[in-house]
């Protein structure tokens, strides 16, 4: 145990791409705390424990529920929503009153439901870090992952000031920016601004999959700002399900309203009301360009640019050189053939902010012309 850390042992149940990144960035802060994980696979070999004991950001792990979490100080419930709330009676009698129990999940209404229900309000503190990617698993997880995202926090009437401000201690360790709100407050907020999009990018992506024809002209032509506005619908089915299985009503009711907004759209359409239509953009665009752009959110936000490029061969290869000489590491490259919505025909993607803006200022250095988002 680190000295001034004050926690000896930290359990996880689940350990995906949250759970890993979490682990991750603990054990850069505070390498001698016990990190331990539930195997809910019965020790499978090859699986992500194994790699994450492998790599040394879990010390072990364990089948065995008594042994992994009856002395730990922090449990982490990093599953799907629905299989968090099953684990919590397990839980109940097994660890010790100091024990704080959090989880990572979308959702906080039902989880806290089942905390009151078990009168666990003492024990419990929803967490949610308002981060993430469209790829899942431990693989995928990194320690920078949580740093300057909002980490929302939704404590019990009956939670301890000084178990929250423990808890409100390790989120700021890991880089993350704490909010505390209410479980209400929470789901109202996530259903509008993740729940809802990441509907709306699934069905328009479902929707272009039934009227392609045969030759798939639509999904041939389906590039720059289709991809971009559909990108959340690649996320984890099995997550998504859970999450509108656990926040239906609310989802329901942002969902009816917007359905009344096409609604207005498509009567605008059939008067041909042209202010309508005008204003419908123009409110839009204002509103969504007084968002900062820097910020991160519930939506994982993407690092990249645009380059017009000379089509000829050796293009792309003199760019990625360049950028890897100078320690710049490439997440995605590709050509864009619809540029309808982009301005560069060359799209290149980073891991973070950082790459991002040294890419562009080397970049422009040699006379590409940059365009960013």
């Amino acid at each position: 145990m680190d000295a001034d850390f004050g926690i000896n042992k930290i359990g996880f149940i689940g350990f995906g791409l949250i759970g890993g990144s979490i682990a991750k960035a603990i054990k850069v802060m505070h390498p001698n705390t016990v990190l331990c994980a539930y195997d809910y696979h019965n020790g499978e070999p090859g699986g992500d424990l194994d790699k994450a004991v492998a790599d040394k950001i879990l010390d072990y792990s364990s089948n065995e529920f008594a042994e992994l979490f009856s002395d730990c100080d922090i449990i982490f419930l990093c599953a799907p929503v629905l299989a968090n709330i099953s684990y919590l009676s397990k839980l109940k009698s097994i660890v010790k009153s100091s024990c704080i129990i959090t989880d990572v999940g979308s959702v906080k209404g039902n989880i806290h439901e089942a905390v009151n229900d078990l009168d666990m309000q003492d024990l419990f503190i929803g967490g949610h870090p308002m981060t993430g990617s469209e790829k899942t698993g431990y693989t995928n997880s990194y320690a920078l992952l949580l740093e300057n995202a909002y980490y929302i926090l939704t404590p019990t009437e009956n939670t301890p000031h000084a178990k929250l401000n423990r808890l409100i201690t390790l989120v700021e360790e890991m880089g993350s920016i704490p909010i505390l709100l209410s479980p209400k407050e929470h789901d109202e907020i996530t259903a509008a601004i993740s729940h809802l999009p990441h509907i709306i990018a699934a069905q328009l992506v479902n929707l272009i999959r039934e009227s392609d024809n045969m030759s798939e002209k639509m999904k041939q032509l389906a590039a720059g700002g289709f991809k971009d506005i559909t990108r959340i619908a690649s996320s984890s089915p099995k997550m998504w399900q859970n999450i509108c299985l656990t926040n239906a009503n609310v989802i329901k009711d942002i969902l009816d309203s917007y359905i009344e907004s096409l609604k207005n759209v498509s009567d605008a359409l059939v008067k041909m009301d042209g202010k309508y239509l005008y204003d419908m953009f123009d409110f839009a665009g204002e509103y969504r360009n007084s968002i900062p752009n820097k910020s991160i959110g519930l939506i994982h936000r993407v690092f990249e640019i645009y380059i017009d490029v000379i089509d000829e061969a050796g293009t792309i290869a003199t760019i990625a050189t360049l950028l890897a000489k100078n320690q710049i590491s490439i997440k995605n490259i590709g050509i864009i053939h619809n540029r309808e919505f982009e301005e560069g025909v060359l799209r290149i993607e980073f891991y973070d902010e950082k790459s991002e803006g040294e890419a562009k200022t080397l970049l422009k250095d040699y006379n590409y012309h940059v365009y960013e988002r």
